[in-house]
């Protein structure tokens, strides 16, 4: 049991207090699970074309209130305002992505050995989803999960970050405005292992969908385990970004900046290695410092502003933990500031750094850094860089630059990664499959195989035909 609290929502860029919302209690909590449970019933017998027009509905009333929700997003995240603007886009091309989905979760007969028999496979919805997101993506995280399982026929409870929570909300409200019930989405709010818990012991919660750590993410399945829930997990990565020898280097640098820079480097794909052959890795590491110069740190609302504070000042210590480790072991610092971890009044901006020279002693290039710091280490050959790139129990984004297709199919056969670019460093689609292998999670979301993880499977076999 826990009592009722409240969440304060702050800014990041400010330290202002942004709102205070309270915590759902355990009771509440449980029946809101209830009510999602029973309802399900209901909203799995409406049919998919109607479901698809309320997911539209909900699609364009968040497209009319994009300025409101991207403002939002960045009072209580931090990122720059063009960034939120983007994701509020970003978040409704998976609900009209999957509102045409719902249209075609198809079945199918099979030939039977017997003539007196027929053999049909149907798909079905699973039942009550919840879901877990996180505070980097507060949007597109939320309908990424949601969108599939109201369009298969799920009904669907979400508890979000406890830093982001205001974004969630007001998303859900849109929905019930759109004519979506109450009663299939709901938003819960309460701390992480409180709400977890509930989640996970509740055997009318048929699925948990979860967007986070790896430790988390273990706990979280481990604890599924006893009422045998379905999980889809996205976890930690540790993106490597491979430049090859006849790689066009300013195109490497536009691209790496645009995977390393983004919310601050926080999100689960950005580059976290860059692995450059030794015949360019002078010429690739200059031209990168001198474009990361240009990039302006400041509050996410002010214009012009590239990169905004990380969330919090736990963030901020375990960046300059690790940049300073970098260069104890070596690193040579071409851009960036020193960070003072006890100036307590610091709201957690971080300066874009990159760092050469750095080698595989250094914590950077094992742990997920999360923060817009780009550590460069060299290689000589492309089975040496696989090596490096593989070296990781994290298996969720990688990058590599190459013009030669035969090294570029070498890299896709060998890098064991659940979403690969090819000179490309935005690859996120809602339109294609995203997801990670070893311990960056299980599953799919987007493309046609994220709505599979909301659906069952019945086969039936019809005798004396």
């Amino acid at each position: 049991m826990f009592d009722m609290s409240v969440i304060k929502v702050t800014n990041p860029a400010t330290g202002e207090l942004v709102k205070e919302i309270n915590m759902n209690t355990t009771e509440e909590i449980s029946d809101m699970i209830q009510k999602g449970h029973d309802y399900f019933y209901t909203w799995k017998e409406l049919n998919a074309h109607a479901r698809a027009k309320l997911l539209l509905k909900w699609s364009a009333l968040i497209k009319e209130h994009q300025a409101e929700i991207a403002e939002l997003m960045t009072r209580e995240n931090g990122k720059p305002l063009s960034e939120s603007m983007g994701e509020v886009i970003y978040a409704t091309d998976y609900i009209d992505w999957y509102a045409e989905e719902a249209k075609r979760i198809y079945g199918r007969t099979i030939p039977a050995n017997n003539d007196q028999k027929r053999i049909v496979v149907s798909k079905h919805p699973i039942g009550l989803v919840a879901a877990i997101t996180p505070w980097n993506f507060p949007a597109a995280m939320m309908t990424r999960k949601a969108a599939p399982a109201l369009a298969a026929g799920c009904t669907f409870i979400v508890k979000p970050a406890v830093e982001t929570p205001l974004t969630t909300i007001r998303l859900v409200e849109l929905a019930h405005e759109a004519g979506i019930p109450e009663a299939a989405i709901q938003c819960v709010n309460g701390r992480g292992r409180d709400v977890g818990d509930i989640f996970t012991e509740s055997p009318l919660i048929r699925k948990i969908t979860f967007t986070g750590s790896t430790p988390v993410g273990k706990s979280i399945i481990k604890n599924s385990a006893d009422t045998v829930k379905s999980v889809t997990m996205e976890l930690g990565g540790h993106a490597p970004v491979i430049i090859a020898k006849d790689a066009d280097i300013d195109l490497a640098v536009a691209q790496t900046i645009i995977s390393k820079y983004r919310n601050a480097g926080q999100t689960c794909v950005c580059a976290n290695r860059i692995i450059v052959h030794e015949s360019i890795v002078d010429e690739f590491s200059e031209k990168l410092a001198e474009k990361v110069k240009e990039l302006r740190v400041g509050n996410g609302m002010d214009q012009g502003t590239d990169i905004g504070p990380v969330i919090n000042r736990g963030a901020y210590e375990k960046i300059a933990a690790q940049v300073q480790d970098a260069i104890d072991k070596g690193a040579e610092v071409l851009v960036g500031n020193k960070y003072d971890v006890s100036d307590e009044s610091s709201y957690y901006f971080v300066h874009p750094t990159v760092l050469k020279n750095v080698n595989v002693d250094m914590d950077i290039m094992y742990e997920e850094t999360f923060g817009p710091i780009a550590p460069i280490i060299s290689f000589n050959t492309i089975e040496e860089a696989v090596k490096i790139a593989n070296d990781t129990p994290f298996g969720l984004a990688a990058y590599f630059f190459t013009n030669d297709y035969r090294t570029g199919i070498q890299l896709h056969e060998k890098l064991e990664y659940g979403i690969i670019g090819w000179n490309d460093g935005g690859p996120s689609a809602a339109h294609a499959p995203f997801g990670g292998m070893k311990e960056s999670g299980l599953g799919r979301e987007g493309g046609i195989e994220g709505i599979e993880p909301y659906l069952e499977t019945k086969y039936l076999s019809i005798g004396n035909v």
